[in-house]
């Protein structure tokens, strides 16, 4: 997968992508950042869409399930980083991403999970 990267910090993967991230990509990066939550007992994770252009249907349902699965992992899942047209996108199509936690920026989003930040 070149199109996304996982970086650990401390307890929390911080997943980010460079230009657009394919279908298969996105399957991809799921099965793989499920392994890694499950093998390290990682109890967050941050997805930085800020570098994202389009969140497709697609990709909005792999990231809904995606946070269903960390949770079922016992880690949090926060999506940070998303623009105002990408917002306006998802609501258009009907895609509000219900029970998926959001925040401005991955500082916002740390402290979602530390417990320190707004719910």
């Amino acid at each position: 997968m070149t199109s996304a990267s996982i970086i650990k910090l401390s307890d929390v993967f911080l997943v980010t992508f460079q230009g657009e991230l394919s279908d298969r990509d996105a399957l991809t990066l799921r099965e793989d950042l499920a392994k890694r939550v499950s093998g390290t007992g990682a109890c967050g994770v941050l997805i930085d869409v800020s570098g994202l252009e389009l969140v497709d249907s697609f990709l909005a349902r792999t990231l809904h399930e995606l946070a269903e699965v960390c949770a079922l992992l016992a880690a949090r899942t926060v999506v940070v980083g998303m623009r105002p047209e990408v917002a306006f996108a998802l609501v258009e199509l009907g895609l509000t991403l219900p029970d998926l936690e959001t925040a401005l920026n991955v500082d916002e989003g740390l402290s979602l999970l530390d417990g320190t930040g707004p719910r």
